[in-house]
């Protein structure tokens, strides 16, 4: 029986371990994709709005890895040998050039994830990897001398020499059920970038409204995350927000989603410094309404419930206001009080955190630490990140360490 490599999970991470494998692997060396739905790379479908985020034009190690709230320490040395430099290179060298955008977000040109899907899909085609599509595993056996025993939902039994965890998180308990059952602890999953449900007036009459750069904070925690924020139907979004609901999940998770908000609409102004150039547009605009000359930075129709929510009339004018207002004023522009009631998933970014721990794992090669031959790559470890291509990158770091270190574990 030919050399056998079997890779759990058809998606970004799963697909460039095989990949890679597949291109240093001793000749005569079967490689298959085993994928339990009846779609590959599904979650590269929908990403990016069906753009795919593929990764981030952030090419220092140390600075790339500051985005990822779990992970942000063991994913240094594995950036410093496959970054976002070499994503770009990888995919243009198979035909697929990237595109920055101002926030920092590479996208293919085509602005289509068909074209990332079809590069992998190409690739692996390409290099005789074997994809089967509704095989999900039910259990897996680490035989004593080397090597695995795969038993399938279909009632099958697949035998390989290595095997690679590269399923989509451990979003539900069975998920991790194999890592489990191979001598992996889990670190309980918990939802990771979400938007905040919010039942206030203030925020209820002006959906769509956006602030360029403003920052959030949870009072009493001591994480704040700057970025735009979006006024949506049901509260906030947004970059920021997302964000703080990636570093503070778990905190978050505690408070059953029930818990204070804190927004600073101007956060490039200190206290003494926002009073200063309130009272100077209140000379400069005296004879104007609050409603017609809204303070630079926020929009008029943000600006105008602000001023309401100090204790103001849209239709007094500036030369009206008293140095009190004015302490109204910058209260409510620098920490505007919000009660935040729940959550919801953001749509393209189902992100939780948790997973494999990160301490049973090599990030030298993605090996187990407790388990020979086993490999992980991917969500299924304890590794997220914020919004913006970061996931990805993850994706295709750990996806590449795990499939060169196979290739080379295996003899020759």
């Amino acid at each position: 029986m030919p050399r056998r490599v079997i890779i759990v999970g058809g998606g970004a991470a799963g697909f460039f371990g095989a990949i890679t494998c597949a291109e240093s692997a001793p000749k005569g060396t079967e490689i298959q994709i085993l994928e339990k739905t009846s779609q590959f790379l599904s979650k590269v479908r929908i990403s990016g709005g069906g753009r795919c985020n593929v990764t981030h034009a952030c090419f220092e190690p140390r600075e790339l890895s500051a985005n990822y709230p779990r992970g942000e320490h063991e994913l240094i040395s594995p950036f410093q040998k496959f970054s976002a430099t070499d994503t770009i290179e990888w995919f243009e060298a198979h035909g697929v050039k990237l595109k920055t955008e101002a926030d920092g977000r590479m996208f293919p040109t085509t602005d289509s994830s068909e074209t990332i899907i079809n590069c992998l899909l190409q690739a692996a085609k390409t290099l005789g990897i074997k994809l089967v599509l509704n095989c999900g595993v039910d259990k897996v056996e680490h035989k004593a001398e080397e090597g695995f025993i795969l038993s399938l939902q279909n009632g099958e039994k697949r035998e390989c020499e290595r095997l690679l965890m590269a399923t989509c998180g451990c979003r539900t308990p069975a998920a991790g059920a194999v890592a489990e059952s191979l001598g992996h602890s889990l670190i309980s999953p918990v939802p990771s970038l979400f938007t905040f449900h919010i039942e206030c007036p203030l925020l209820r009459e002006i959906p769509g409204v956006t602030v360029d750069s403003a920052e959030a904070s949870v009072p009493g925690m001591g994480l704040k995350a700057k970025g735009p924020i979006l006024v949506t139907h049901w509260g906030l979004s947004g970059p920021a927000i997302l964000r703080l609901s990636a570093w503070a999940a778990r905190k978050l998770h505690a408070t059953n989603y029930q818990f204070p908000l804190r927004i600073n609409w101007l956060p490039q102004y200190g206290p003494e410094e926002l009073l200063s150039t309130l009272t100077s547009h209140r000379i400069a605009h005296s004879a104007r309404y609050l409603s017609n000359a809204p303070f630079p930075g926020v929009p008029a129709r943000l600006w105008e419930k602000l001023t309401v929510a100090a204790g103001l009339k849209a239709e007094a004018r500036w030369s009206s206001l008293s140095k009190a207002n004015l302490q109204a004023l910058v209260q409510q522009l620098s920490q505007t009080e919000f009660q935040v009631i729940g959550k919801s998933l953001n749509k393209e970014e189902f992100v939780t955190c948790g997973g494999v721990s990160l301490k049973e794992v090599n990030f030298k090669t993605m090996e187990s630490r407790v388990c020979p031959g086993l490999y992980f790559a991917g969500e299924l470890l304890d590794v997220d990140a914020i919004t913006g291509g970061f996931n990805f990158q993850a994706a295709w770091t750990t996806g590449w360490l795990a499939g060169r270190a196979i290739a080379n574990s295996l003899p020759k």
